[in-house]
């Protein structure tokens, strides 16, 4: 794929400047306050792709009346906020607002955008993807369709940048890419998998049932500390929530050369046990125990898979997920 490149700078007003959240012009048959889909972005620092996955979402096959896009910059110190006003140009006729959260972390964006949305259904998409032309309809159809549903999210599929490293297997394409395909069934999702955080949806009401996301869990800055997303889910599970797998709404994950050296491998396995270790203990030190029993079957798991790739005569796929055991479980053990 090649490289986007944006070269905009856009001076934006001063009204998109201020920390307060901004309302979008409402068109006399009142389409914003109307809104059904809330499309939530966080973004920091991604100003190369920003610009593109807002296109991709306008250029969607839905009516500009059912959604509007929210925006929360999380502390950028690039030309994000140009790129929202070059976005905003463009195409004026998307219902969008620009707000910044202050408080830095991605899980504090997240919940900034739930006190934003005006829809009913909130869909988190990564700042750094591209969607297909059905992603707000599929949605849309799937919430109004399944009414006992809580959530659902859809197919994750990786653009490189660069080639695919040989390294690359299954297993480390979900870490490293976030890759999810589980066919082209609308199903729900299996004991212990949940949808991709950039590209999940919502009903609002989720998060007044349990709560929001975990401000000690998720990025902040260009610390990796994850697992704000499966402390969501899994909290879900407790109440008996269900949540779909939806095939038809597909993310491109864009994958830069930066995402596959050996240094960023490193601190995102890494990173991994160390949001394990603070998800668990945030639960109970029981939970925690338990973490680390399974820490141990999943060391002979990956024993097993490391001969395997031995025997496929593949032994980079086989190092590779001995080095992300050993990471994650040295995060796991760090205090």
């Amino acid at each position: 794929m090649q490289k986007i490149k944006i070269c905009v700078k856009i001076k934006m007003n001063n009204e998109e400047k201020n920390n307060q959240p901004q309302s979008a012009k409402a068109s006399p048959s009142g389409r914003f306050g109307g809104a059904l889909l809330s499309i939530i972005i966080c973004t920091y620092n991604r100003e190369k792709y920003l610009y593109n996955v807002l296109k991709s979402i306008a250029e969607n096959d839905f009516s500009v009346d059912e959604y509007e896009i929210v925006l929360v910059n999380n502390n950028s110190t690039d030309g994000t906020e140009a790129e929202c006003g070059r976005f905003r140009r463009d195409f004026p006729q998307v219902a969008f607002r620009y707000v910044v959260e202050k408080n830095q972390g991605l899980s504090h964006a997240r919940n900034r955008g739930i006190a934003e949305a005006k829809g009913g259904i909130l869909i988190y998409v990564d700042d750094d993807a591209l969607v297909n032309k059905e992603f707000l309809r599929t949605y849309a159809d799937f919430f109004a369709q399944h009414p006992q549903a809580s959530a659902g999210g859809g197919a994750i599929l990786p653009m490189y940048e660069t080639a695919e490293p040989k390294w690359m297997s299954h297993f480390t394409k979900q870490l490293i890419t976030g890759y999810l395909y589980l066919g082209n069934q609308t199903k729900k999702f299996g004991k212990g998998k949940y949808p991709g955080g950039g590209n999940a949806g919502y009903r609002k009401e989720v998060f007044e049932k349990i709560g929001l996301f975990n401000v000690d869990l998720g990025r902040k800055g260009e610390n990796l500390i994850g697992a704000e997303e499966k402390d969501i889910f899994d909290k879900m599970t407790a109440q008996g929530m269900e949540f779909y797998y939806l095939p038809n709404a597909v993310l491109y994950h864009i994958i830069p050369e930066s995402k596959l050296t050996k240094e960023y491998f490193n601190r995102l396995t890494f990173a991994i046990g160390q949001s394990e270790r603070i998800r668990t203990l945030n639960i109970s030190k029981k939970k925690f125990r338990a973490r680390l029993f399974s820490e141990l079957v999943k060391w002979c798991a990956t024993f097993v898979l490391f001969f395997a790739y031995l025997l496929a005569f593949q032994p980079q796929k086989g190092l590779k997920l001995l080095a992300f055991r050993k990471n994650a479980t040295a995060g796991l053990l760090a205090k």
